[in-house]
């Protein structure tokens, strides 16, 4: 009886974490950080302040998590892509570079979440740590992709790539009708084809 009642907490306290972590998504991304406060994210939530003091030291432990969080779930939506294209090495990496160019990674609350989030990598050591594994986690990632297309140098043009995505991927958040997520993969696919043996 006793850990039926346990699982159902820890089911519980698991949930309100990722309530909180999701209206903390939500509010960088409608109110950037100005906006972003204890009373917006509970409001967003629908909670109390107190009980966001429960689950997280404070407003910059909550926020870090939100990066964590997200960043994990990017790096799924592109391993489910990769996992999706099959055994052909050249398909599994253009489904990992173009993922970047499809919903859910195009919904744009994530541009203003992910905006903030480098904004604070800047000045904050515990984020720009977060920032640091998670990009360094996608470029290695990348590089074994590459590797399996016998690409030479794999671990600079991983880094070359990466910066393509984002710029695109930026450019594409910003304004989608400036060249469509379409152009946006025949770009990639271009590039590919140029860089690739």
């Amino acid at each position: 009886m006793t850990d039926a009642r346990q699982a159902f907490t820890r089911e519980s306290a698991d949930a309100r974490r990722t309530g909180l972590i999701e209206a903390t998504a939500a509010v960088l991304a409608e109110q950037g950080l100005a906006g972003t406060n204890v009373r917006a994210i509970c409001a967003k939530a629908g909670v109390s302040p107190g009980l966001l003091r429960h689950y997280f030291a404070g407003i910059d432990d909550l926020v870090a998590a939100t990066y964590q969080a997200t960043s994990d779930r990017m790096d799924a939506i592109f391993a489910e892509a990769v996992e999706a294209a099959g055994d052909d090495p050249r398909a599994r990496l253009s489904a990992h570079l173009t993922a970047s160019f499809r919903p859910p990674v195009t919904d744009p609350e994530l541009l203003g979440a992910w905006t903030a989030f480098w904004a604070l990598a800047r000045g904050d050591a515990r984020m720009a740590g977060i920032h640091a594994e998670s990009y360094a986690g996608y470029r290695k990632r990348l590089s074994e992709l590459l590797t399996a297309c016998s690409a030479a140098d794999a671990g600079r043009l991983a880094i070359l790539l990466t910066a393509m995505v984002d710029g695109l991927w930026l450019e594409l958040s910003l304004d989608a009708a400036s060249f469509g997520a379409e152009a946006a993969v025949e770009m990639i696919e271009r590039a590919l084809g140029a860089l690739l043996p």
